[in-house]
C-alpha cells in the first residue's frame, strides 16, 4: 500500500492476484458478487449453506487486514531507514547544482536518466532500492522502477528534481528526508487505522456470534418439546423474528462504521470517497466487499429459514 506523503491519507488501491480471482472457489466467493453494494448487501440470499455457519467473512477479513497491516509496517520502517540513511549523506557543495524541490515539475521519466556517474545520487538510489525497494511484497503488490516509485510515494517532483539536478543538493536532501519520515509517519497512522477496523470486525463477529448461539439454543429447545408444541413453537417463532431485527440494527451499526472510517483521503472531495479504506482493505480480495454486512445477510437468511420451518410445523400442528 502505498500513501504519498504529501497526504497521509491517500490510499492506492492493492492490485488482486489474477490468479487467485480465477481460482476463487471458497465460502467467501458464494457471495462476493453480491457483496459489493452496502445498501444490497443486506438483502442478499446466500443459499447451499443450511449446514454450515462459521463467519467465515469477518475472519478471512481480519486475516487480510493483519497481513495488510504487517505489510505497511514494513513499509513504515523501511522508510525511516532509508531517511536515516539519506541524511548522513554528503550534499554537494553550494552552488554546484540547480533549485531544489522547490522548483517547477518536469516529466517523471525524465528521472531515467539520474544516477549517472554522480556518486550522491548512486548512493541514494542504492539506499532507495535497499530499503524502500526490498519490502519482501514490493514486488508483488507494486513492480515500479525507482523513479516511478519515488514519485508515487515522494511526490513527482522528487524523481524530476534529482534528474535535473544531476546530484544530490542540500535542498533535495533535507525533502527527501522530510518526506520519506512523513510517509513513515503516514504508514503509521494507516496501521492504527487498520487496528481499529481488525478490533470492529472482532466486536461485530462477537455480536453475531451471541444472536446465532441464541438461535441455536431456541431450534434445539423446540426439537426437545414433546408432543404437539404448538405454545413452544409458537414462542421460538416470535423469539427467531426479534432476533431477525437484530440482525438488522447490527447492519445499521456497520452502515455507520462504513460512513465514518478510521482514515479517509484528504481532502475528500467525492462523497463516494469515504468508504476509500474499506476498498483499499477489501477490493484487492477474493472475499466481499462488506464482509460484516454479508456475514449479516448470511445469517439473516439463516433466522429466516429456521422461521419459515416453524411455521411449516405449526401449520402441521406438530
Amino acid at each position: 500500500m502505498s500513501v504519498y506523503s504529501g497526504s497521509a491519507n491517500v490510499f492506492r488501491i492493492r492490485h488482486a492476484d489474477p490468479e487467485a480471482m480465477r481460482e476463487c472457489t471458497g465460502l467467501s466467493c458464494e457471495v462476493g458478487a453480491a457483496a459489493t453494494e452496502p445498501a444490497a448487501v443486506v438483502a442478499a440470499v446466500v443459499v447451499g449453506l443450511a449446514a454450515f455457519l462459521a463467519f467465515a467473512y469477518v475472519r478471512e477479513a481480519v486475516d487480510a487486514d493483519q497481513r495488510e497491516r504487517r505489510r505497511v509496517l514494513a513499509e513504515r520502517d523501511a522508510f525511516e531507514e532509508f531517511a536515516d540513511r539519506v541524511s548522513t549523506l554528503d550534499p554537494a557543495p553550494t552552488g554546484s547544482t540547480g533549485p531544489g524541490f522547490d522548483g517547477s515539475m518536469a516529466a517523471v521519466r525524465t528521472a531515467d536518466r539520474v544516477g549517472g556517474d554522480d556518486v550522491r545520487l548512486r548512493r541514494v538510489l542504492a539506499a532507495y532500492r535497499d530499503t524502500v525497494m526490498s519490502v519482501p511484497h514490493y514486488r508483488e503488490e507494486y513492480d515500479e522502477t525507482i523513479p516511478e516509485s519515488l514519485a508515487a510515494e515522494l511526490g513527482p517532483d522528487t524523481a524530476a528534481a534529482l534528474a535535473s539536478n544531476g546530484t544530490l543538493s542540500a535542498a533535495s536532501q533535507s525533502a527527501l528526508v522530510r518526506r520519506s519520515r512523513r510517509a513513515a509517519e503516514a504508514r503509521s497512522s494507516l496501521a492504527d487505522g487498520i487496528d481499529e477496523e481488525i478490533e470492529a470486525l472482532r466486536a461485530f463477529e462477537s455480536d453475531l456470534s451471541r444472536v446465532d448461539c441464541r438461535r441455536r439454543r431456541l431450534l434445539e429447545h423446540l426439537d426437545g418439546v414433546s408432543g404437539p408444541g404448538t405454545d413452544a413453537a409458537l414462542d421460538v417463532w416470535e423469539r427467531l423474528d426479534e432476533l431477525e431485527d437484530e440482525c438488522d440494527e447490527i447492519a445499521a451499526e456497520r452502515q455507520e462504521t462504513l460512513a465514518d472510517p478510521p482514515m479517509t483521503p484528504d481532502p475528500a472531495t467525492d462523497p463516494g470517497e469515504d468508504r476509500a479504506f474499506y476498498e483499499y482493505l477489501y477490493e484487492p480480495t477474493d472475499g466481499p466487499r462488506y464482509p460484516v454486512l454479508a456475514q449479516v445477510s448470511e445469517l439473516a437468511e439463516r433466522i429466516r429459514d429456521d422461521r419459515d420451518r416453524v411455521a411449516r410445523r405449526l401449520a402441521d400442528g406438530r
